[in-house]
């Protein structure tokens, strides 16, 4: 079988830092308290005016420039986001006419936290199949757009940030995308979620007045799920390869809290210098943590050709996912 392989990544974070300090002008909070339950210090704020696919074009942009391939070569473009630029069309497309990748076609996918996975995934059986050569993955979230900076339960949490691969064939069979592991139950779809902006309850003077377009989260029930969750699935693809510690390079979580992080690694018995972490400097910053994480880890040298890298996120939905590569650049 055809494997596909990344050949180039990249990702954008915005200048602006928000920092617990600041929040603590803001809501009844401290950076004490927020550092201790989530080990999150500062994360990065778009300013107004600007939506999720500025930061994605960017990334994309830097990430082809890596791979040494051209906008127009591409065959296809997922983005995983929650927070497109417009209900219709897809940042997908945006991006596409934005980059000037002419050839390629687009789409959206809302897989929330574990959407890049979900992407990934799709865009990796594509080059498998041998229809498509070049594909550019897209992670990226503006999470202050749809977070209430008067509760203090969400709005310590989230930041905003892109990240992209490219995906081309590989020619050894040993490198590139091994496998993956997605799911997800529905039934928790009532603890993390949206109300208003969709069908159900489209926009109007009263889902504005009662807040219905921010992010509602049960904090407590979604911290529980996603400590099991996210624990179970990476052990899940670890066990069906036979894969002991010693041979995972780094692991790439989601970046939503880091005693969900920390639980995970234990479960796996890593050390924790294998284990990716910036949480501290940009906060849960949704679809754009994994490829952020994996373009910090390429540029810092953490990660070379032949590493074995595992990849997890837990996210709404509820959706989660794990996913087993060796590192080709």
């Amino acid at each position: 079988m055809q494997r596909a392989k990344i050949t180039g990544i990249a990702h954008y974070v915005p200048s602006n830092v928000l920092t617990n300090k600041d929040l603590e002008k803001m809501v009844d909070t401290n950076d004490e308290w927020i550092v201790s339950r989530t080990g999150i210090k500062e994360r990065r704020i778009l300013e107004k005016g600007k939506g999720t696919s500025y930061m994605g074009v960017l990334a994309a942009q830097r990430a082809l420039e890596v791979a040494g391939v051209k906008p127009e070569e591409l065959d296809l473009i997922v983005v995983a986001t929650v927070t497109p630029d417009m209900m219709f069309p897809s940042t997908a497309t945006i991006i596409q006419d934005k980059i000037g990748a002419k050839n390629a076609w687009g789409v959206d996918v809302n897989g929330a936290c574990t959407g890049f996975l979900y992407a990934t995934a799709m865009a990796t059986q594509f080059i498998e199949s041998g229809r498509y050569k070049k594909v550019l993955v897209v992670g990226a979230d503006k999470m202050s757009a749809i977070t209430d900076y008067t509760d203090r339960n969400t709005c310590i949490l989230f930041g905003d940030a892109a990240g992209a691969i490219v995906l081309e064939p590989s020619e050894d069979p040993e490198i590139g995308i091994l496998d993956f592991i997605l799911k997800s139950d529905g039934s928790g779809g009532k603890y993390l979620y949206m109300l208003g902006g969709g069908s159900l309850h489209p926009a109007n003077h009263e889902t504005v007045e009662k807040k219905m377009h921010y992010i509602y989260q049960d904090g407590r029930t979604v911290f529980k799920f996603a400590v099991e969750g996210m624990a179970k699935i990476t052990e899940e693809i670890v066990k069906k390869h036979n894969i002991s510690p010693e041979e995972i390079k780094l692991f790439v979580p989601h970046q939503a809290n880091k005693r969900i992080i920390d639980a995970t690694a234990r479960r796996l018995k890593l050390d924790e210098e294998k284990v990716l972490i910036n949480i501290d400097r940009y906060g849960n910053t949704t679809a754009a943590t994994i490829p952020m994480g994996l373009s910090e880890a390429f540029s810092e040298g953490r990660i070379k050709p032949g590493d074995l890298i595992l990849l997890a996120a837990f996210g709404a939905g509820f959706t989660f996912g794990s996913m087993v590569l060796r590192w080709a650049i």
